[in-house]
């Protein structure tokens, strides 16, 4: 069953009265004779999206109706309009073809607007899933990002910059508990290069992003790769404290967050996200690839520190050392002292052996 709410607010009734396709909310009305609007689902800075469905096609499917709405003041700058909209509608359409992607299904632009049509994935976003399960696990959040770092490896090597990855930008499927990406940022920048270059030659001011989500560079207007890394490890460090960057305090020095008071994981864990979340480039994970390869190692990271300095270590009298299945049956062998480097040594000769 499709999760939906049929509750109208004060702004979507304003929606409603002022676009078409709000008008057309609700009514057996047919938008290009094959959508029928059945709800608002929100509204950006520079768009509106919409929930319907495909009365033509067999069992009604549901699609997503995103309406972009630009301010071109002249001729030739709505032709550029409708060339950037294409080409990074085609784009979308590419990295439509991952799983964890919505589906492109169609593009088109209609009375000075632009509209995309795409794939309809049920579920829960991560922000109201932690709302209403509670915060999550490292082991869960780990889990997170092995799900979703193939996904930045994958719309990066497709040369785009999500610059919008925040909780309730990702869903959870109800089908397949699988992780989707949604409302990628780059058409809409692209449009939004247009529209300010055709009002004022001077450098565009219009931020795509979210507050706390997005880091200094992208305030700056040149987000990198490594702004969706940012983006990123704040979004698990929402899940381990279900507290938005905003409520946290910022080092007055670097500017960066104050997390790691507030969540209970590891050291070695907390490094990577604290590297996830430099605000300064030079210090930050460069691409996905760096941050599944340090949490691969991490992975394989014995933890000797315990038996290192607190265990005592058993041998024969012959000063052999004795294997585990050999000290389980060999209980009278007195305790003698080894050197650090020695246990250190042993712990390690343990390890591996429980590893092979």
């Amino acid at each position: 069953m499709h999760r939906f709410s049929h509750k109208i607010t004060n702004s979507q009734e304003s929606i409603s009265q002022q676009t078409q396709l709000g008008q057309m909310c609700g009514s057996k009305q047919l938008f290009r004779d094959r959508y029928e609007i059945l709800q608002i689902l929100g509204r950006g800075g520079f768009g509106i999206t919409f929930l319907a469905k495909n009365a033509v096609l067999p069992g009604n499917p549901l699609c997503v109706i995103k309406q972009l709405c630009p301010k071109v003041t002249n001729p030739q700058s709505w032709q550029r309009a409708c060339m950037r909209f294409e080409k990074e509608a085609r784009t979308l359409g590419q990295l439509g073809s991952h799983s964890q992607i919505p589906m492109l299904l169609d593009y088109f632009q209609s009375n000075g607007e632009f509209f995309l049509i795409q794939e309809y994935v049920p579920g829960l976003t991560l922000a109201r899933e932690v709302r209403q399960t509670g915060i999550k696990t490292e082991a869960s959040v780990k889990q997170f990002l092995q799900e979703l770092l193939p996904v930045l490896q994958y719309i990066h090597k497709h040369h785009v910059i999500h610059r919008d990855i925040k909780p309730q930008n990702l869903l959870r499927c109800e089908y397949d508990g699988r992780v989707v990406l949604i409302d990628f940022g780059a058409v809409k920048e692209q449009l939004v290069d247009v529209c300010e270059n055709s009002i004022n030659q001077a450098a565009n001011t219009n931020f795509i992003g979210t507050r706390g989500f997005a880091p200094p560079e992208q305030f700056s207007l040149r987000p990198v790769y490594a702004s969706d890394i940012y983006a990123l490890g704040v979004t698990c460090i929402y899940m381990l404290t279900a507290k938005s960057p905003l409520e946290f305090e910022y080092d007055a020095n670097t500017g960066e967050i104050c997390w790691q008071k507030e969540v209970n994981i590891s050291y070695s864990f907390a490094q990577i996200l604290g590297k996830m979340v430099k605000v300064a480039l030079n210090d930050r994970f460069k691409t996905a690839d760096e941050v599944m390869k340090a949490l691969g190692n991490q992975s394989y990271v014995p933890t000797l520190a315990d038996c290192l300095t607190t265990q005592k270590s058993t041998e024969k009298l012959n000063n052999k050392s004795i294997t585990q299945h050999e000290n389980e049956n060999f209980h009278e062998t007195p305790d003698v002292y080894m050197s650090p480097a020695a246990r250190t040594a042993s712990a390690i000769r343990k390890w591996k052996g429980r590893v092979k």
